[in-house]
């Protein structure tokens, strides 16, 4: 996980041995009963194939998962994690036992599908924008439970994450607002109430409410669904006192000209939210 700090890494270890076993659980229950008909000492050669190009991204899980049945399990990665990979090309080589393999065979590949895909669009909404100033931002728009995994899969394909729940930074949005008393007023709340926070980001709609929170002393503001003429208005208003983040109805064929318009981030919840799973399949041979 070099994708991650020291800190980082450890939590999301934890979290693989979760995500892991509560798959597993979910799957194999009190015992797979196909793979029940194998002789149980028998051994098996076998290799993941990826069907299509990808940015392969989930290596962890994978591991975990054919470790959890077979702890002896030997595994050759042939791709690394972060690297992308062709159509019809050998990932992962390994040899252990057959029913361990066959049974663990799902799990593994539900892991490396989903966080492959989201790499691999991360990836491409990265190549987008490069050459602005603008970083690809993920969202709180995740399958349950597997946040922190899709986040992780966001930072392999290029991207940077943004929160990681409600608990760990604050996003004042409109409803936020409105209920506290306007973007003043709430923006100094949170600067005296919530100093624990990672960091402190307002959203505004217009142009009068992003000079309210910058006189206020905003130092991250989320401009939303405004058009690009407002945009390019807002990065000169803003003349770099706040991080400025657009969002909302950000597609792939606009996204370049939003880029342009000299904002800091793009945040983008199609990036874990709508995501088609990367193609990979898992064959065995007998020894």
């Amino acid at each position: 996980m070099t994708y991650l700090d020291d800190a980082s890494r450890r939590a999301l270890e934890s979290h693989v041995l979760l995500d892991v076993a509560r798959a597993l659980e979910e799957d194999v229950g009190s015992g797979d009963l196909t793979a029940g008909l194998i002789d149980p000492t028998r051994r098996a050669r076998g290799r993941i194939l990826a069907r299509e190009s990808a940015v392969l991204c989930g290596t962890p899980w994978v591991e975990t998962a054919l470790r959890a049945l077979d702890p002896s399990v030997q595994l050759a990665w042939q791709v690394a994690e972060g690297e992308r990979c062709a159509a019809d090309t050998v990932v992962l080589a390994f040899e252990g036992n057959a029913c361990a393999l066959l049974s663990a065979e799902r799990t593994a590949l539900n892991f490396l599908q989903l966080l492959s895909a989201v790499a691999t669009k991360t990836a491409l909404y990265v190549a987008a924008v490069q050459g602005t100033r603008a970083q690809i931002v993920d969202t709180r728009k995740t399958l349950p439970g597997l946040r922190l995994a899709q986040k992780y899969a966001v930072r392999v394909g290029g991207g940077t994450n943004h929160r990681i729940g409600l608990h760990d930074a604050v996003l004042i949005k409109e409803n936020h607002i409105a209920a506290a008393g306007g973007v003043t007023a709430v923006l100094r709340r949170a600067q005296q109430g919530a100093a624990q926070a990672r960091f402190i980001e307002i959203e505004v709609e217009t142009l009068a409410q992003l000079e309210e929170a910058l006189q206020a002393g905003a130092r991250m503001v989320l401009l939303d669904n405004m058009a690009l003429p407002q945009l390019h208005e807002a990065v000169r208003l803003n003349a770099g006192r706040a991080i400025l983040e657009i969002s909302g109805g950000v597609t792939l064929e606009g996204l370049r000209a939003l880029a342009e318009t000299g904002v800091d981030r793009i945040s983008i919840g199609t990036l874990t939210k709508d995501v088609q799973a990367t193609d990979f399949s898992m064959r065995l041979q007998e020894l």
